[in-house]
This record gives C-alpha cells, sequence and structure tokens, in this order.
C-alpha cells in the first residue's frame, strides 16, 4: 500500500516521493488528541493527523481481492541512471532468519521520516510496512537503520508488482540492459481503474521480471530493508474476463514464478502478500531456480485491507481463516496474518476498537489507519 493515489487527486497516491511537498509535509505533523482505547493487549493513544483534508479517500470498486492505498507524492524529476545496471547490495546474512519474531503491533506508514516521530515509531512497532524506494526519498539508509531498533523490529519496502506507478523512477528511466515500464509496452495490460497514473502490468513479462529482480529489488535491498510488502498481485486472480487488468494462464503463473525466483535471490528475506490471497495462491506452485514448490512456502506471511472496516467483508475473512488453517512455519516460526482496515479518520475511534478487537478474535494481527489512500501518518500508538 504505498504509493498510490486514486486518479481524482492532484498527486499519486504512493509513499511519498523526493519529498512530499512542503504543505504536505507540513500537514503530515501528528496532533496528539488524547483518545485512549485497549487493543493488543495494551492501552492505544489517538493520533491525528492535521493533513486530512489532503488525504483522498479511495473510493473505487475491489477487482479481485485488492485495494488501493498510500499517496504518493509530486512527480520529481526523472533520476539519472545508475552507471550499472545493478546498484550494489548487501549479501544476504547467513544469520538472517525467515519468519516474523514478534507478530505486531505493526503499522503502514507511506509519509516521510521527515513527518513522524522517527524513535518513537521504532520504540513502539514491531512490524513496519514503508515505501523504501530511494527515488521517492522518504526514508535514508540510516533512518531504516534506526526503525530497525537493533535487529528488535522487521521493516518491509512497499513493492508494487502488479502494476507500474508513473511517477516511480523506473517508469521511464533505466539503465541499460532494462526496459522500463513505460517502453514495455507488451508488459502493459491496461490503466488501473481509479488510478490513472499506474498501469497493470504482465508479471509474467520477461523484461519486467528482469526489471523487477534485476533492477527495483536489489535497489530496495541496498536500503537496508528486511523484507517486502508485495501490492497489487491479485492480478493473478484476475482471468481475461476482465478489463481491469486481464491475466491469461500464462500471466498468472508468471506471478507465482516471479515470487519464486525472488525466493531463490533473497532466501532469508521476509516476503508478505497482500489482498491475493484467494485460491490462486494458497492452493498454486511456482517454479524457479530451486524447482516447483507450493508457492504459500515461499511467502512469510499475508495481508488484507479492509476485512473488518469500513465494511465487513467476509470472503476476505475467510480466506484468511484458511490460510490460517495450513498450520505454515516459516523458519520455524508462526507465519504471520496481518489485516489492515480503514477507519476513514484517526478520529474514528469507535471503529478502530472494533477493528482491533475484530481482528485479534481471529487470531489475526491488526492495524488501522485512516484510509485506503492515505496512511501519511500513524492514528493508533500502543502505549507502554
Amino acid at each position: 500500500m504505498p504509493t498510490h493515489l486514486p486518479s481524482s487527486s492532484p498527486s499519486h497516491h504512493s509513499f511519498s516521493g523526493s519529498r512530499l511537498a512542503a504543505t504536505l509535509r507540513h500537514a503530515a505533523m501528528l496532533v496528539a488528541i488524547g483518545a485512549t482505547f485497549t487493543a493488543h493487549g495494551r492501552t492505544l493513544t489517538l493520533i491525528g493527523d492535521t493533513a486530512q483534508a489532503a488525504t483522498t479517500q479511495d473510493g473505487s470498486t475491489r477487482t479481485g481481492s485488492r485495494k488501493k492505498h498510500a499517496t504518493a507524492p509530486t512527480p520529481a524529476p526523472a533520476p539519472t541512471p545508475a552507471p550499472t545496471p545493478t546498484p550494489a547490495e548487501p549479501a544476504p546474512s547467513a544469520a538472517a532468519s525467515r519468519g516474523f519474531p514478534n507478530a505486531g503491533p505493526w503499522a503502514s506508514f507511506y509519509g516521510s521520516a521527515d513527518s513522524i516521530d522517527l524513535p518513537k515509531l521504532a520504540a513502539t512497532y514491531r512490524i513496519l510496512d514503508i515505501d523504501a524506494d530511494p527515488d521517492m526519498g522518504n526514508f535514508s539508509v540510516s533512518q531504516i537503520r534506526t526503525l530497525k531498533n537493533g535487529g528488535a523490529n522487521k521493516v518491509l519496502s512497499y513493492l508494487n508488482l502488479g502494476s507500474c506507478e508513473n511517477f516511480r523512477g523506473y517508469w521511464s528511466t533505466v539503465p541499460a540492459g532494462f526496459l522500463s515500464c513505460a517502453a514495455n509496452k507488451a508488459a502493459q495490460l491496461g490503466t488501473y481503474s481509479g488510478y490513472s497514473n499506474e498501469v497493470w502490468m504482465n508479471v509474467g513479462n520477461a523484461g519486467y521480471q528482469n526489471l523487477v529482480i534485476n533492477y527495483i529489488v536489489p535497489r530496495l535491498v541496498a536500503q537496508g530493508v528486511d523484507g517486502f510488502y508485495f501490492d497489487n498481485m491479485e492480478i493473478v486472480e484476475h482471468g481475461t474476463s476482465t478489463r481491469n487488468g486481464p491475466c491469461d494462464a500464462q500471466c498468472s503463473q508468471g506471478g507465482l514464478d516471479l515470487i519464486a525466483r525472488l525466493r531463490d535471490k533473497y532466501p532469508s528475506m521476509l516476503f508478505v502478500l497482500q489482498n491475493a490471497t484467494g485460491n490462486t495462491t494458497r492452493l498454486g506452485q511456482a517454479t524457479g531456480a530451486a524447482g516447483t514448490v507450493a508457492f504459500p512456502s515461499l511467502l512469510d506471511g499475508i495481508a488484507h485491507e479492509e476485512v473488518f472496516k469500513p465494511v465487513h467483508d467476509t470472503s476476505a475473512e475467510a480466506e484468511l481463516v484458511s490460510w490460517s488453517g495450513m498450520n505454515l512455519m516459516p523458519g520455524g516460526r508462526k507465519f504471520w496474518i496481518g489485516t489492515l482496515d480503514y477507519a476513514s479518520s484517526c478520529s474514528n475511534t469507535a471503529a478502530a476498537q472494533s477493528a482491533f478487537q475484530s481482528s485479534r478474535s481471529r487470531g489475526f494481527s491488526p492495524s488501522v489507519s485512516d484510509s485506503s489512500a492515505g496512511q501519511q501518518t500513524v492514528c493508533y500508538w500502543p502505549a507502554f
């Protein structure tokens, strides 16, 4: 859920770009308004966001099982290509282990480091989903290190796999040896309905897979994140009867195999799949260099938006329950299942409390934010 903005918004909806415009940054400052309630076994303190008026609520209909989220900054000038196709990246640590040591609390925050109390964020949350794209400028390597809190926390970067946003640097500017999203016409599957700055991509296309595996992802790894929060992969569930991201059998299987190829390259990093939680992924198989395996074995967790709020999505809840029943144990740790619900605004504590309680009653790890196209602030802070 990072950088995506509804087409009606003047800027894109992904995470903040090179830096959000000064006005949006000032608006993103957090203002405590004193409401508290209990969730995650702790008291939660409500934080209000003065930028509420600048945030656009996502009103688009659900395609497959995916909703949009987060806001994006004003597009910055195209970055200068790196001198080499693949940026330097640290080798995976042999001591690194798959799976989440702690199930929560967790938060999805697509604002910039400058707009939030970073030490407080690191001290409060054990799992954080941010937009670490270096072209967006939200977080520096040292700021991500702060969020990791000496290894106590796991920091994931949002990674849009199923579609490509035109405010990303790699939309048009990539080093030699790669096809940018804009140039790869064969992989484009049409504009994402409701998001005029975003195009569905054929996740089975060889040129697009090369861009993801050998350019986009290495640059995120070099930022120091622990793993990825995959978005828009519900395209593998679309089939060909829709005009909003049609995906045939080759496209669908190619998406599952893309995750397998990423797992081959990054055996120790955390993989979380958002929204694409139906039978296509739960019962699917994927083939990479290591061979063909059950697709769920490639993941460390799943998450789903809007399970309990703003409305109760019983089908999404049932899908998560089915995953829970598989009793997966990546790295010997319990498979992580998160919910990300939206209370419409940070002041709607009644809806937030209901979402927290409903999620926890199912054994899921809950998080609540303002809106799918927002998340420029953290609304609810567990108080220690």
